[in-house]
């Protein structure tokens, strides 16, 4: 979900923003204090909007940092023949520590997250009706924030220690101005995650099972079994996916291209970010689609990632001519962007279910992998292995930005062509893990970098 209510959140409480050198002897309205500018339900219902916002924007979760995943992430199944210098870097795993793309990512989540904090050191001042879905959509908010900063900025959860590796700043209080006396320092890789856990949790108990396009409680659920996958931690990913899937609220499409490319909200769709002709900002097309279809054409889909898909799969079907080839997933600029999925409920249960053996939560996984596979009109399995459900994963998941954490979190290797070189990447490479943004290190001494990039 995105709305475009400009400036709410940021002439009310100056979030990391600055103001200009100014000769007139007046308050920059980005100072304004937050006891004069919050004063009603309404206010911070507001304030919530332009979390909504923030969250929605093309290096949240508007397609930029995804386009990211899949870039770091690629095997030779794309191409990067775009001209800027950010993403071409993060292609070619070679990252500096004034990547332009590192830098935005981590500001515009981090101002979202401000956001979402502001909306919750006010629930004071909100109707007692609506202050369980006010705090249960904000926690959700900074809870997927902090969880999309931990993968990309830090090294995976099962990688090492996560009680000892360095993760990202935790922070849960509003920031109206800063100065040295609120520069942070970075948690660890466990400490962020029992943070998103504890939020998400909470955001389940408070929100309601439907939420409009907003997030509810199973927005909530489903991002819990996202988390609990990341940590290896499957008997929780698998009851989180259950509680989605069996609380009647989604149901896949009829056919896999249904899923995309919508204007509104599909059966399958958990969440998602709105769009519109007169407001969109949608960095998947930008990137992923060719300029007919208003995009720049960037990323092209080479015939490695073609030749994986068996005959009649649909989803190896998906994809258009246009010079090159590109995937048809974000052909219309104005659709709205699928950020959580009920097939991808499917995979985690099937996958949860598969590892653990015995008894399944909800059906087997043979059933779910075979579920998904029959809706993409792909042959069904009598038999069932775990390559083949990762396997099932990208098929289905294909350039949604999964890539690189699937990558890390099943401790597999990157074996990449650079003309006549061929590189190796093990999971746990500092290559694959983003620089801490130089403009933050450089004011924020506290702030340690990455291996690599010092």
């Amino acid at each position: 979900m995105k709305l475009r209510h400009k400036l709410i959140y940021t002439i009310a409480l100056g979030l990391f923003l600055s103001s200009c050198d100014n000769k007139l002897d007046v308050k920059p309205v980005t100072n304004i204090d937050a006891s004069t500018a919050v004063q009603t339900s309404a206010d911070v219902e507001a304030i919530l909007i332009g979390a909504y916002d923030s969250m929605g924007d093309a290096d949240v979760l508007g397609g930029n940092p995804q386009r990211d995943a899949e870039l770091i992430g690629d095997n030779g199944d794309i191409e990067w023949q775009g001209t800027f210098v950010p993403p071409a870097q993060i292609f070619n795993k070679n990252m500096l520590r004034d990547n332009g793309q590192a830098a935005t990512t981590w500001l515009d989540t981090y101002r979202t997250i401000n956001v979402a904090n502001t909306v919750l050191a006010n629930l004071g001042v909100v109707t007692t009706a609506k202050k369980n879905r006010v705090e249960g959509e904000a926690k959700a908010i900074r809870a997927w924030m902090l969880f999309n900063l931990v993968r990309v900025y830090a090294k995976a959860y099962v990688d090492g220690d996560p009680k000892t590796n360095l993760g990202v700043p935790i922070v849960t209080t509003p920031t109206a101005a800063i100065t040295e006396a609120n520069f942070v320092s970075r948690n660890t890789v466990d400490q962020v995650y029992q943070q998103v856990i504890t939020d998400l949790t909470s955001a389940e108990s408070l929100l309601p099972a439907t939420n409009g396009f907003f997030i509810s409680k199973y927005t909530a659920a489903a991002l819990l079994a996202r988390v609990y996958l990341s940590q290896g931690n499957y008997e929780l990913a698998r009851q989180a996916a259950n509680r989605v899937i069996t609380s009647g609220a989604y149901s896949l499409v009829a056919s896999f291209d249904l899923a995309f490319n919508n204007r509104s909200n599909s059966s399958e769709d958990i969440f998602a970010v709105q769009q519109t002709e007169q407001d969109n900002d949608n960095g998947y097309n930008t990137f992923f689609a060719s300029p007919d279809y208003g995009g720049r054409g960037d990323i092209k889909i080479n015939d490695k990632h073609l030749a994986s898909y068996e005959s009649g799969d649909e989803r190896g079907l998906f994809f258009y001519e246009s010079g090159d080839i590109f995937t048809a997933k974000w052909a219309d600029q104005f659709a709205n962007i699928p950020q959580i999925r009920l097939s991808e409920m499917y995979l985690i249960r099937a996958e949860a279910n598969f590892r653990l053996g015995g008894a399944p939560v909800g059906a087997t996984a043979l059933s779910d992998i075979n579920r998904v596979r029959a809706r993409a009109n792909a042959s069904l399995y009598t038999s069932l292995t775990l390559d083949a459900i990762l396997k099932e994963r990208r098929f289905e998941l294909a350039f949604e930005g999964h890539l690189i954490h699937d990558i890390k979190r099943n401790k597999q290797t990157i074996t990449k062509n650079f003309g006549t070189e061929v590189r190796v990447y093990t999971f746990n490479s500092p290559k694959l893990v983003f620089p801490i943004p130089m403009r933050e290190t450089d004011a924020n001494s506290k702030l340690i970098q990455n291996e690599g990039y010092n």
